[in-house]
């Protein structure tokens, strides 16, 4: 009972975070500005955020299920879409951003009674992802200097922004081996040579390899894509070196969303765009409220994960 105390405590306390965050960024905006600006979105621009939010999805359950029958673990693409969007919604919705593919993991590992490699095949998943990630972020960081859209003296900066990535990145992983290496209670050495075979099976072999990193390429424009068609109905899309800056500004709101200390992100992306965008020479609602109808569109199009929440094998398990 106390656990769970604590942990109910733990979960109210980032959302009153996450509630905090929020009204800080609000308090520093024009929020007559900003609702003006989330008002122009049109329902066009609504309607293919939804749909690319969909496609994130099924392209994301095509990867993690590549990965896992690499790793010997056949699994259908149907379960993989299903098990995908429980993930998905859950850490829309609890903090962290990543309790949902724990869950997923935890799941797939108990239903193929192999959990380690059913950990190792999440890990990968998202570890593929990241990579291409961080790669974008640093095009994107690259052409925003480049083009005089961000002083010089400012790439300290977002140096440190990456560097933050890759530290915040480091941990996750290191906090995910330490976790299995405590339920699994296997010598250390015999650990990492496993892991070393899987990824060299599921990640670094040919022609894995290149599928992983054009699948994640994918799934990551898709992501930018929602940010694009939302910034296109709303007008900011006036050429292409418009579209370059937003998309680069853009990345760089993903990258927030790494920092788990809210819920699904919100409040540090919205903090981000309002700190990033006047260095860009735009306005800060502007970058708020594409951050917010970012948010909003891909809570809203994982809401099937709660149907299947409720669907007798989920259930279930």
């Amino acid at each position: 009972m106390n656990l769970l105390r604590s942990t109910g405590f733990r979960v109210a306390l980032k959302w009153v975070f996450t509630a905090l965050v929020i009204a800080a960024v609000l308090f520093v905006v024009d929020i007559e500005k900003l609702l003006v600006e989330i008002i122009r979105i049109p329902p066009l621009a609504l309607a293919a955020g939804l749909a690319l939010g969909v496609i994130q999805v099924f392209l994301s359950a095509w990867r993690w299920r590549y990965t896992v029958n690499l790793l010997g673990l056949p699994m259908s693409y149907t379960r993989a879409v299903r098990e995908y969007y429980l993930a998905t919604f859950t850490n829309q919705v609890l903090p962290g951003g990543v309790l949902g593919d724990v869950n997923r993991a935890l799941r797939h590992g108990a239903d193929s009674n192999n959990r380690l490699a059913a950990a190792h095949g999440v890990a990968i998943e998202r570890l593929s992802g990241q990579v291409v990630l961080a790669f974008v972020v640093a095009i994107g960081l690259a052409s925003l200097l480049f083009a005089g859209r961000i002083r010089g003296s400012n790439s300290v900066e977002f140096g440190s922004l990456e560097h933050l990535y890759w530290l915040l990145a480091s941990i996750g992983v290191s906090g995910g081996l330490l976790w299995v290496l405590a339920r699994k209670r296997v010598r250390v050495r015999g650990y990492f040579g496993a892991l070393r075979g899987d990824l060299a099976q599921a990640f670094f072999s040919c022609p894995a390899f290149p599928i992983q990193i054009l699948t994640s390429l994918l799934v990551v424009a898709s992501y930018l894509a929602v940010f694009l068609v939302l910034a296109a109905g709303m007008g900011y899309l006036v050429d292409l070196p418009s579209v370059a800056a937003v998309a680069a500004l853009c990345s760089l709101l993903l990258l927030s969303m790494v920092v788990p200390i809210t819920v699904s992100g919100w409040g540090v992306r919205e903090g981000a765009a309002a700190i990033l965008w006047p260095l860009a020479g735009l306005p800060a609602e502007q970058g708020v409220a594409l951050s917010v109808g970012y948010g909003a569109l891909i809570f809203f199009s994982s809401l099937p994960g709660l149907l299947f929440l409720f669907s007798s094998p989920v259930r279930q398990r």
